[in-house]
């Protein structure tokens, strides 16, 4: 009986393919505008614990959960700073708060997803405020992937948080009668591209 070379490296290939796992992929999301909610609070003199949000937010999150790494990029327009009262909208646009004449824009570039099980429970990174960058490590509360119903693509959903020191990103005008103290909440959905 004549043994065929060819024949038996190529059934060895066709068969190491399935044998071999396959390997974890990243996954590129891009932020839905219409479903990303960044805002923030501060204690206002004592009195209120004031919530104003951004309403334009864009960037990317990629992701690859089975070998739990991943990559966090958005950036917020802080020219659409919305407090509910226009003239006040003008007020934290202005050269001591955000500054949004010089500064349109706050970022937040990743350096590592930290993952407890199969789940992004941190992500730390650089958030850059009025041109000042500073080290943060925002808190996951919430994190979801599954296809979306309608676009029929994967999507993902997350929840964040970070506390910051205002002045810290030269913006702390009137603290500590204004809090200087900041939470930025994010809730994020971002679809495959």
């Amino acid at each position: 009986m004549k043994i065929n070379v060819k024949r038996l490296l190529a059934a060895g290939a066709v068969a190491s393919l399935f044998s071999t796992p396959l390997l974890a992929e990243t996954v590129t999301y891009k932020v839905d505008p219409s479903h990303t909610f960044a805002n923030f609070s501060y204690n206002h003199m004592g009195l209120s614990q004031q919530v104003s949000r951004f309403n334009n937010t864009s960037g990317t999150v990629a992701l690859d959960l089975e070998g739990k790494t991943g990559e966090v990029n958005i950036e917020i327009d802080t020219t659409s700073v919305n407090t509910g009262f226009p003239a006040f909208n003008e007020h934290i646009q202005g050269e001591d708060f955000l500054d949004t004449g010089s500064f349109p824009n706050a970022t937040f570039k990743s350096s590592k997803v930290i993952f407890e099980g199969d789940t992004p429970t941190a992500v730390e990174g650089d958030l850059t405020i009025k041109g000042v960058t500073k080290p943060v490590t925002l808190t996951v509360t919430y994190f979801a992937t599954k296809p979306h119903p309608m676009l029929k693509k994967p999507a993902l959903g997350a929840n964040a948080h970070v506390d910051i020191k205002r002045s810290e990103f030269n913006a702390g005008q009137f603290a500590p009668a204004v809090g200087d103290e900041v939470t930025i909440n994010v809730s994020l959905e971002a679809i495959a591209e």
